[in-house]
């Protein structure tokens, strides 16, 4: 994976995506490292953040490495300067770009411009580094992914498309209920089908909450309206009526099936106090992982080959 771009969590196999949970596994238990040493990764963020932000910042910091953040106000991505020119100028001073833009395009663009990796650290599309941290959560309190039935109940935004192919590729039987159009997008479905016949996996999209979360092992759910889609709010309030993962739907999972959230929560909508705040809810060990997912990612895109 030495000097690759990650846009999507398809641009990697499913060898490639084990490789990167054995390898947080194992930096997770090794602590501090010195693997990327004289490495510098600048953040372009045009959205705020805290667990990316921090996890990114405090992976390379662990690593041994150094790390600049650039505001939006700074960098003024494709108003003040063309992703195009970012990309091209950045190259000259640092070694990786993590971009946490709004549209999908504009990380795409600054891959295609950039000489040094980029990693997409979250745009409308997907949220490839989200699906790493959760992958090896559920790998940490499943003993492992193949066979793992994940229910996500809610909308099929970014996590959900990335979760969808992470665990498709994984063997993973994945369950996704959403209301009538807010349904993962056609292409991102079918090449989630792909994978999952390929690795012995399923993906399966439906309505009812209820029949997603039967006999599940995981149920995982994530706001209504995403950061940009404040403004739907309201109305998405009412599309989601009955999405809601509460005490009653939880029940429906298996009796030892864990809650996740990739956070931040909306308490009181798309879940419950009781339900976050219960036994069942991994959703800080959870936000912990993606410390340790971006440290392997970033130890392998960056450090020597066969790094482990």
């Amino acid at each position: 994976m030495r000097g690759r771009d990650l846009i999507s969590i398809s641009d990697i196999s499913a060898r490639e995506l084990d490789n990167v949970l054995q390898t947080a596994m194992g930096l997770k238990d090794k602590g501090r490292q010195t693997l990327l040493a004289g490495k510098t990764l600048a953040l372009v963020f045009e959205k705020p953040s805290l667990r990316t932000r921090v996890s990114f910042h405090v992976a390379m910091r662990h690593l041994g490495g150094d790390c600049i953040y650039l505001s939006p106000p700074e960098v003024g991505l494709g108003e003040r300067e063309t992703p195009a020119d970012v990309a091209r100028v950045l190259s000259r001073y640092v070694d990786c770009i993590a971009a946490r833009t709004f549209k999908t395009e504009a990380v795409t663009e600054l891959a295609e411009f950039a000489s040094v990796p980029v990693i997409n650290a979250l745009s409308d599309g997907e949220h490839p580094c989200q699906a790493l941290a959760d992958l090896l959560t559920v790998r940490e309190k499943k003993g492992g992914l193949r066979g793992v039935t994940m229910a996500f109940i809610g909308d099929g935004n970014n996590v959900a498309n990335s979760l969808s192919l992470a665990a498709g590729m994984s063997g993973m039987h994945f369950r996704i209920a959403s209301p009538e159009g807010f349904e993962l997008p056609e292409a991102v479905e079918d090449e989630a089908g792909r994978l999952a016949a390929a690795s012995g996996g399923s993906v399966a999209t439906m309505h009812d909450p209820a029949e997603a979360v039967a006999g599940a092992d995981v149920v995982y759910t994530d706001v209504w309206a995403s950061m940009g889609e404040e403004h739907e709010s309201a109305q998405r309030k009412e599309y989601f009526t009955g999405y809601q993962v509460d005490a009653r739907l939880m029940a429906g999972a298996k009796r030892d099936a864990i809650f996740m959230h990739d956070l931040p929560a909306h308490r009181g909508e798309e879940v419950t106090d009781d339900v976050i705040d219960g036994p069942q809810s991994v959703v800080f060990d959870q936000a912990e992982n993606r410390l340790h997912a971006q440290k392997a990612l970033l130890a392998l895109v960056l450090g020597e080959e066969g790094i482990a």
